[in-house]
């Protein structure tokens, strides 16, 4: 156990004939004992202070860990988030493709029919020409017969006659 002022200060030596001088150890002891109080109470003071710096440090250190624990779960949600848009971006694509797919056989099977359709109007305008055709002709040999002329006479005397009634 360490020795305190107290204990130096009641330190008692035995006394001899050729002993040192009581009032210069006295003195001494004094010294010492000022001494002695002085370098407990700075131990005292650095004591306290490293315990605050031991506390402060502690605390920086807590700091610290919170710090790294937030930026490994701000990174791990980074890349959650990042994996996340590649995945929506990926079913986007893929969307899209199906819509254009979709889209592309609507239009060529549109294409299709329409073509059918023009064909077959093709066809019925070939076969209307042709029906047509055949109709102007025959009402041309219709027009080049005789029996025009013998319908042209009674229309004459047919128009004779009412320009006569009136």
């Amino acid at each position: 156990m360490p020795l305190t002022p107290l204990d130096i200060h009641n330190k008692e030596f035995s006394r001899r004939l050729r002993g040192y001088d009581e009032d210069e150890v006295n003195e001494f002891l004094d010294q010492i004992i000022k001494d002695y109080e002085s370098v407990i109470r700075e131990n005292k003071d650095l004591q306290n202070q490293l315990l605050t710096v031991q506390e402060k440090l502690d605390h920086f250190a807590t700091i610290e860990e919170s710090l790294s624990k937030t930026i490994i779960v701000a990174q791990e949600a980074a890349d959650e988030v990042r994996n996340n848009a590649k995945k929506e971006a990926q079913l986007i694509i893929k969307e899209a493709e199906k819509n254009a797919d979709r889209i592309i056989n609507e239009s060529l099977s549109k294409s299709r029919k329409v073509a059918l359709e023009v064909e077959e109007l093709k066809k019925q305008a070939s076969v209307y020409r042709a029906r047509f055709r055949v109709l102007v002709e025959a009402q041309l040999e219709l027009l080049s017969q005789d029996g025009w002329e013998s319908l042209e006479e009674d229309n004459k005397r047919g128009e004779r006659e009412v320009r006569e009634i009136y």
